[in-house]
């Protein structure tokens, strides 16, 4: 990327912020600017207000997330809307517009590609497919006016079985965040949005266009998404009709890991660069991620708070083509979906009646790589597939008393998974029925403080990223394939949780705390773990029982500083034990998951002017291979960063974001493995010292 592109925004920040710096610091913080977003929309039933929707999540007897996107300066990765939070470990793979590896409660840590384990939601209606996989790259956090988040069996929807829970992403509206946008930093990266929308007293529409852009820090790590994004909505007496939709064009290539070795000599360079580039030479070999998504989605709803249903149907298709060093797995699929929700009051009960159906049809072909230039070589595998999902739920809250609630879900499931090989005529068709209990006790003694216990089983069918698979024998030799089904059973848990939320003190120091501790005694655990050279390799349910337990404690507020300021400051703790009680492994660690994760940020803030640093601190080292063969793990690391964000009016905003002041060397993620040796290819390097800039104008 020409440095003129990366110079200009930073030089548009620069001026913003230095024309109104000498007015902002003669401010004091009893004059703080509000700053009101132009066209915020009403509350209704399909859009909430945060306040809303924190109402809502203050009725779950569990752990839960509301975060509020737009209050970020930066919002290029799905990272910067979910650093600080706690219960959710974003493990950055490329430092790009990739794929990340979300984790919440270790649900779907094993997955290779990332895609599984949370059940992924846009506007309360599933963005995953009918077998549970997504391509978290999709998401657009910039579209999002809030993203709601209930970890484990806290999730609401029907569809939402998993150990993980569901995460919402909830689109701005109407003339809400009428905006251009524009930023660049190092590296090549350059993101750029226009968004425009209407409203009228019953009518509005939004439609926004983004386009990102991203050299990479490593060789072989350039990036680049388009999403188009909108939706329109139509409000009457008791009712409200909106429709959605987006289209998705995102283009990764992939690095691929490199030994600890090969990251210490040199972060940026990749299987290729060496003398000689051995086995497996990226360059040639070309691993990358083409995937398009184009998703159309309608929601109704009808009645009052006393009595009303919510109708959703949506279809999205799918084109993906993931290759990596060795195997092209091409895929084609189309889903279709529908909810159904009766919801009301009667007297101290609050009730709930929910239907859910998806279905995907899916085409997925596998190829071998030339290892000479990447093309595809020897076509190996040609399977139809079709998942299918039916879904009930039924779900009362009891208000026992003015600080007392009862509330309780009961899901019913059938998960179908059907296979069939054409080349060979092979067929593996399963299909698992469940139930997903959950009872839970919440207690609120005041206004601001909320506590809360529940116990819930959760449920997990594979994807066809576990049932089908498709590998090369020999890493030089791609007509040595092979290609099979696997049988599966679905992973169950049964969890116990406690935990609390509320406000500490009162005033405008008061400090906003959560706190949660939870144990979860998983059988039939799914693993999906790498081979000797990272890519694709055993798939298997785990026979010898595992254990996932952890804390999530969030923190933040504002406190007095020096002058007419304030320090504003976040925190989140995370803590996960996650260990294998028998079999093969008992008694190791689980790999994949940090053990402990700190992400925090002090801004002093003065006017519309903050600024002030922030860490994302991994104290212990963490296990890369569930043998936990010393010399193998991925290091511990503490990443420094300075944030500047200006506020002008309610117009003008602009950002400077450095990241890893220090340029350390770490791993910020890895691939999984049964086994490995100091010096197998397992690490995944984090970006190096980088500067973003950025400006915005709301109309």
């Amino acid at each position: 990327m020409p440095a003129t592109l990366v110079l200009k925004p930073l030089g548009l920040t620069l001026a913003l912020i230095a024309a109104g710096l000498g007015s902002s610091l003669a401010q004091s913080v009893s004059s703080l600017p509000t700053i009101t977003v132009s066209g915020e929309p009403d509350n209704s039933p399909l859009q909430p207000s945060i306040a809303t929707e924190q109402a809502r999540l203050n009725n779950v007897p569990g752990g839960t997330n509301l975060i509020e996107p737009q209050n970020e300066s930066r919002l290029a990765t799905l990272n910067d809307a979910l650093n600080y939070q706690p219960g959710l470990v974003v493990q950055e793979f490329f430092g790009g517009l990739d794929q990340p590896r979300l984790n919440i409660r270790g649900s779907g840590i094993q997955s290779n590609p990332v895609n599984r384990g949370v059940l992924l939601l846009q506007d309360d209606l599933p963005l995953n497919e009918a077998d549970g996989s997504f391509i978290i790259g999709f998401l657009e956090p910039r579209n999002s006016s809030l993203i709601s988040t209930r970890r484990g069996a806290n999730a609401w929807s029907a569809a939402a079985t998993t150990l993980g829970g569901e995460m919402d992403f909830q689109s701005l509206t109407g003339t809400a965040s009428d905006v251009l946008r524009l930023e660049g930093g190092s590296f090549g990266r350059l993101g750029l949005q226009a968004a425009k929308g209407f409203q009228s007293d019953n009518l509005d529409g939004r439609l926004s266009v983004t386009h990102d852009k991203y050299d990479g820090y490593r060789h072989h790590s350039g990036s680049e998404r388009t999403n188009l994004q909108g939706n329109f909505g139509v409000q009457g007496d008791s009712f409200e009709n909106r429709t959605y939709l987006s289209y998705v064009d995102l283009d990764v290539t992939i690095p691929t890991v490199v030994s600890r070795s090969m990251m210490e000599q040199d972060p940026r360079q990749v299987q290729g660069d060496a003398t000689p580039p051995g086995p497996v030479n990226v360059y040639k070999r070309n691993p990358h991620r083409t995937s398009k998504q184009f998703r159309l989605a309608n929601r109704t709803y009808w009645g009052s708070e006393a009595l009303n249903q919510t109708f959703g149907v949506y279809t999205q298709n799918i084109d993906d083509t993931f290759q990596d060093p060795q195997v092209a797995t091409i895929s084609d699929g189309m889903t279709y979906g529908a909810q159904w929700q009766l919801a009301g009051k009667l007297n101290a009960l609050d009730y709930r009646f929910a239907l859910d159906w998806a279905r995907t049809d899916m085409d997925r072909d596998f190829y071998s790589v030339n290892i000479d230039n990447g093309r595809h070589q020897k076509h190996f595998g040609n399977y139809d597939l079709q998942a299918e999902n039916r879904n009930a739920l039924l779900g009362l809250a009891w208000h026992l008393a003015p600080q007392w609630t009862l509330a309780g879900d009961l899901k019913f499931s059938q998960a179908i998974r059907n296979a069939r090989e054409h080349m060979t005529g092979d067929t593996l068709n399963q299909d698992w029925s469940y139930a997903s209990p959950k009872i839970g006790l919440i207690w609120q003694p005041v206004a601001t403080q909320r506590f809360f216990a529940n116990i819930s089983r959760s449920n997990e069918a594979p994807t066809y990223w576990e049932i089908v698979y498709g590998g090369v024998k020999s890493p030089m030799n791609p007509n040595l394939t092979e290609t099979k089904l696997n049988t599966l059973d679905v992973q169950r848990a049964t969890t116990f949780e406690i935990g609390g939320d509320g406000i500490l003190g009162t005033g405008r120091y008061a400090a906003n705390w959560s706190l949660t501790y939870y144990r979860s005694e998983v059988s039939d655990e799914l693993m999906a773990v790498s081979n000797a050279f990272g890519g694709g390799g055993d798939v298997f349910n785990y026979d010898g029982g595992t254990r996932h337990q952890g804390i999530e404690l969030g923190l933040n507020g504002t406190l007095p500083a020096p002058g007419t300021g304030a320090f504003e400051y976040r925190m989140a703790y995370t803590f996960s034990d996650f260990r294998f009680k028998g079999g093969e492994y008992a008694g190791n660690r689980i790999a994949g998951v940090p053990r402990d994760l700190v992400s925090a940020e002090l801004l002093y803030r003065i006017g519309g002017l903050r600024f002030g640093p922030n860490v994302r601190w991994m104290p212990s080292a963490t296990e890369t291979n569930h043998a936990n063969i010393a010399g193998t793990q991925q290091d511990a690391y503490a990443i420094l960063g300075f944030k500047l964000d200006y506020q002008h009016d309610k117009h003008w905003n602009a950002y400077i974001q450095a990241d890893n002041l220090s340029d350390e060397t770490y791993a910020s993620a890895f691939v999984i493995r049964k086994a490995a040796t100091a010096g197998a290819p397992t690490f995944l390097p984090g970006n190096g010292r980088s500067i973003t800039a950025g400006i915005s104008y709301k109309f």
